[in-house]
C-alpha cells in the first residue's frame, strides 16, 4: 500500500531496518478487534513492507499528501473498496475524515491471504474497528478487477530494466505512472514537469523526488456538447507559457451532426501565479469533417521562438481513401487536415494560420537555434519510411500524394496531384541506425513511429550539443519478428552541398518501453515518457509505464 505516491519509487533498505520499525510499533498496535495474534502480526509485518513510508508507522498518514488510516471514515466505510484499491489501484480524488487527497496508488503485490492479513491489521489498528477479511472475500472482490487473479498483477507489475544509458550519462527511472503518459511539459526549470494522460488527466511531477498528484480532472474540464453522442475524447497535446497557463488539446467524434465531425478543442487554463495551473476552459474549438477509421486530429501543441502555439493537426485518412461509410464525408482530406497551424496566444478567438500541409501525422516538433522548425511523421498503412521533417511555411510536403522519396503510388487509389504542385522531400537518414541500410532513406524505418522530438543546448557534452533527440514509439503493424522503434535516437542535421539537411542517426537507448514524448527540463536532464511496458512488438501496450532521466553526469 505505497499510498498515493507510485510503485516502486521507493527504494528503501526495509529488510535491514524491519526488525527495528517492528519494535518501534510495539504490541500496542495488535490490539486490534477480532483477530488472532498470529494475523495481526502477519499483516504488521507487511504493512511495514508496504505501506509505513507513507501512512506513518502510527497510519496518521502525512497531512495534506498521505490519507491517514486512522480512524478513517473511507477505509471503513466500504470493505470491497479497501480490496479493490489494494488489488488494481487507485487515481483520483478521495475524501478522508473530511479532507481532500489527491494522488496515485498503485495495487500491492500480495497474494489474496497477503491482502486479508494486511487489511485485517490496519482495520484493527490504532483505534479502527473494522471486522476481519478473509482470503475468499480477497478472491471474489479481485476476480473483478482488471487484474482478476494475483498471477495477472505479477505479470503487469514487472517493469523492463532499464537499457544502459550512453558514457557520459546517467538513466534512472523517476516515476511509474498511474495510467498512460502521452505528453510532458514543464517551464524549462527542472523543478516541476506536468504530465498529460491520454484520457485528459494532468499529473504534476516533481522529477527529484518522485512525488506525483493530480491537479486536473478531466471529468471536470473536458467540454461533451448538448446532443452529441459521439465516442470517447483523445487528449494529445500539452503546453505551457511564459504566464504558467496550461493548453490541454482534444478531439471528439461528433455522431450528432452528419457527415460526422471531429471537433477539435484547445482548453487554457487561468495564469498561475502562484500554485499549480487550473480552471481549464475552451479556449479555441474547430470541426472538420471525420472519420470513424482514421482521424490522426491534433496531436501535438508547442510554442515556437515566436511566441505563438502551433499545432499539427493530422491526416483524416490513411491515403486520401473515400471509404464505404455513407456517415461520412467521402472527400478525403480538407483544408484543415493534414497540415501545422499556428495561433496567436494573445488572442480570445484566434484565427488559424494554416503555415504548412501535405504532412500526413507530426506528432512531435520542436526548434533549433536558428529557429527552424524540425517535425517527425508518421506514414501510412503501406510500408514506406516514416520521415522528419524541416518544417518551412507555405510547403507542401506530399501527403496524400506521395510518402518519402517514393515515386510510386502508395496505393491504387492514392490521387494525382494537382497540376504544378511541388513536394519537399524529408530529411536523409545518412544512417549508421533507425532503418539505414547501406543506402539513404527518407526517413526512418517503416512503422516505427517517431514521436517526441527536443533540441539539445550547450548544456549537454560536445557530442550531443547542437542536435535532435527523437523517441520512436515502435511498430504494431509488421509481425512481432519485424521490431523496429521501441529506441531513443540522436540525429545530427548537417546540409548537403545542394544545401538540403542530411542526418546522421544514432541510438542513444534501446529497448524502451513504447516511448512516446521526450522533454528536456533542467540543466543536461532529459525526460522520456514511456507509454506502456512493452519493449517489443510481440507485447501489448498493456498496463501504463513510467518517466525516465537521461541526466549528463557532472
Amino acid at each position: 500500500m505505497n499510498s498515493l505516491h507510485l510503485l516502486g519509487r521507493v527504494n528503501l533498505s526495509v529488510k535491514s531496518l524491519f526488525f527495528v520499525i517492528a519494535a518501534t510499533m510495539g504490541l500496542a498496535a495488535l490490539s486490534v478487534h477480532g483477530q488472532s495474534q498470529e494475523s495481526a502480526e502477519r499483516g504488521k509485518q507487511l504493512y511495514i513492507k508496504n505501506c509505513f513510508i507513507c501512512h506513518q508507522l502510527d497510519g496518521r498518514g502525512v497531512v495534506g499528501t498521505f490519507p491517514p488510516l486512522a480512524k478513517s471514515d473511507f477505509l471503513l466505510a466500504d470493505k470491497d473498496r479497501s480490496i479493490r484499491i489494494l488489488c488494481e489501484g487507485l487515481t483520483g480524488e478521495i475524501s478522508v475524515n473530511g479532507k481532500k487527497y489527491a494522488g496515485a496508488m498503485p495495487p500491492v503485490a500480495l497474494d489474496d491471504a497477503g491482502v486479508a492479513d494486511l487489511l485485517t491489521y490496519v482495520r484493527g489498528a490504532w483505534g479502527n474497528t473494522g471486522e476481519p477479511i478473509s482470503s475468499d472475500e480477497v478472491k471474489s472482490v479481485r476476480s473483478k478487477t482488471r487484474y482478476p487473479t494475483f498471477e495477472a498483477l505479477q505479470a503487469a507489475s514487472v517493469y523492463p530494466p532499464l537499457p544502459s544509458p550512453p558514457d557520459g550519462f546517467t538513466l534512472r527511472e523517476v516515476v511509474r505512472t498511474p495510467t498512460h503518459c502521452v505528453r510532458m511539459a514543464s517551464d524549462g526549470k527542472g523543478d516541476i514537469i506536468y504530465l498529460l494522460c491520454e484520457n485528459g488527466d494532468v499529473w504534476r511531477l516533481q522529477p527529484s523526488s518522485g512525488y506525483l498528484k493530480q491537479i486536473l480532472w478531466a471529468e471536470r474540464y473536458l467540454d461533451h456538447k448538448a446532443g452529441d453522442v459521439g465516442g470517447p475524447i483523445f487528449v494529445l497535446g500539452l503546453a505551457l507559457d511564459d504566464q504558467k497557463r496550461l493548453y490541454i488539446a482534444s478531439n471528439q467524434p461528433n455522431h450528432a451532426e452528419r457527415p460526422i465531425q471531429n471537433r477539435v478543442t484547445i482548453y487554457r487554463t487561468q495564469p498561475a501565479t502562484q500554485g499549480d495551473p487550473a480552471d481549464p476552459k475552451p479556449w479555441f474549438e474547430v470541426s472538420y469533417p471525420g472519420n470513424t477509421a482514421y482521424v490522426h486530429g491534433m496531436e501535438n501543441i508547442a510554442f515556437g521562438p515566436d511566441g505563438f502555439l502551433y499545432a499539427g493537426n493530422g491526416a483524416r485518412t490513411d491515403a486520401n481513401q473515400a471509404g464505404g461509410d455513407v456517415n461520412v464525408f467521402q472527400g478525403g482530406e480538407v483544408a484543415l487536415t493534414s497540415s501545422i497551424w499556428r495561433l496567436d496566444p494573445h488572442s480570445e478567438k484566434p484565427e488559424i494560420e494554416n503555415i504548412a500541409h501535405g504532412i500526413r501525422n507530426a506528432y512531435g516538433f520542436c526548434w533549433n537555434d536558428k529557429g527552424e522548425m524540425i517535425a517527425t511523421e508518421n506514414g501510412p498503412d503501406a510500408d514506406a519510411p516514416e520521415e522528419l521533417n524541416l518544417i518551412e511555411k507555405g510547403k507542401h510536403y506530399g501527403f496524400p500524394y506521395q510518402f518519402s522519396n517514393w515515386t510510386n503510388k502508395a496505393y491504387a487509389h492514392s490521387p494525382d496531384a494537382p497540376a504544378g504542385l511541388e513536394f519537399t522531400l524529408p530529411i536523409a537518414n545518412m544512417g549508421p541506425d533507425g532503418g539505414y541500410d547501406g543506402k539513404p532513406i527518407y526517413t526512418f524505418d517503416p512503422h516505427s513511429c517517431p514521436g517526441g522530438i527536443v533540441f539539445l543546448n550547450d548544456d549537454f557534452p560536445p557530442d550531443y550539443r547542437g542536435t535532435f533527440l527523437l523517441t520512436r514509439f515502435g511498430n504494431f503493424i509488421r509481425t512481432p519478428k519485424d521490431n523496429v522503434g521501441f529506441d531513443l535516437l540522436q540525429a545530427r542535421l548537417k546540409k548537403n552541398s545542394q544545401g538540403l539537411y542530411e542526418a546522421q542517426i544514432k541510438t542513444v537507448l534501446k529497448p524502451l518501453g513504447r516511448p512516446i514524448d521526450v522533454h528536456l527540463s533542467g540543466k543536461g536532464k532529459i525526460y522520456i515518457a514511456e507509454y506502456s511496458r512493452g519493449t517489443n512488438n510481440a507485447s501489448s501496450y498493456g498496463p501504463s509505464g513510467r518517466i525516465l532521466e537521461l541526466a549528463v553526469k557532472h
